[in-house]
């Protein structure tokens, strides 16, 4: 019972980190906000690994390259699209363009694993992406065909990009590294790479941030990375990945009554089928064979 609460106060809180972050977004600039949400994700990630491993060493020489490429792309490229994104469009609706991650991974992973794709996850794919369309749309889907995408929806797929490539590295690293330990030193690299931009854009100069700003920073860091995928890796160690991984689909329902509540977004028709076609085809995609 416990295991199943953290789950889903797990989707809560990464629901959370869209209505955090657009309101981060709009005064503070997103390698400043990812810096700093970084670093103190690193602090509690690196004293949670000591505390379950019992002690902290060095990535080995050949994990180190990947270890990078995990900071790069999950922690710098990713935040980036995700704070430059959410300055733009609305955090209900950008969760549910990324709520599409799984999607994406299980055809890359199809195409660099060889992983099979069966009838129902093919099925799964393309409700979960015309469900993408409608929310993307607002339900308009032959004016966004005609027209493209706008420039704050470009940068959401940024963060699908950017994830998929966290994603398909980080399953080639825990072969080696546990999901703790992976985390922590993604952390730890993504910190590194973030400091010069953010120094560049001139957040470095922090005392002049606000106490809502230093909450909303605090929140992404503490509760959407260190909380989030302590508990999540927890539930796949209790109840198995694919029970785990059905909770990730709360998430955009999170985000929408979170920015509803706490940002007045409004809650359209579009959203909301937008919202079930998406959960239902990463449901399909991710369920197992039988």
């Amino acid at each position: 019972m416990i295991t199943y609460l953290k789950l889903l106060l797990m989707a809560i809180f990464w629901g959370g980190t869209f209505v955090a972050g657009r309101s981060l977004a709009q005064t503070v600039g997103p390698f400043s906000a990812a810096f700093f949400r970084f670093a103190i994700a690193s602090v509690f990630l690196v004293f949670l690994l000591r505390r379950v491993e019992g002690r902290l060493t060095w990535p080995e020489k050949s994990q180190i390259i990947p270890v990078l490429f995990l900071g790069l792309t999950g922690a710098l490229l990713y935040n980036f699209f995700f704070l430059k994104g959410l300055k733009m469009i609305e955090a209900g609706r950008a969760s549910v363009i990324i709520a599409n991650n799984p999607i994406f991974i299980a055809l890359f992973s199809a195409y660099f694993f060889k992983e099979h794709l069966n009838l129902v996850k093919v099925i799964g794919i393309i409700i979960s992406v015309g469900g993408a369309i409608i929310v993307i749309s607002r339900g308009k889907v032959f004016e966004v065909l005609q027209s493209g995408l706008g420039l704050g929806e470009l940068y959401i797929f940024g963060c699908v990009a950017s994830w998929v490539a966290f994603s398909l590295i980080g399953k080639a690293v825990m072969e080696n590294l546990s999901p703790l330990r992976s985390v922590a030193y993604s952390s730890i690299a993504g910190t590194l790479f973030l400091a010069v931009p953010a120094f560049l854009e001139g957040g470095l100069s922090f005392l002049h941030y606000s106490l809502l700003e230093w909450a909303n920073i605090f929140y992404l860091g503490f509760f959407g990375t260190v909380l989030g995928f302590l508990w999540y890796y927890q539930g796949i160690r209790k109840i198995g990945p694919t029970r785990a991984g059905l909770f990730i689909n709360f998430v955009p329902i999170s985000a929408i009554s979170l920015a509803f509540l706490f940002l007045g977004e409004p809650v359209t028709i579009s959203l909301l089928i937008g919202t079930l076609l998406v959960s239902s085809g990463v449901y399909l995609t991710n369920r197992p064979a039988k």
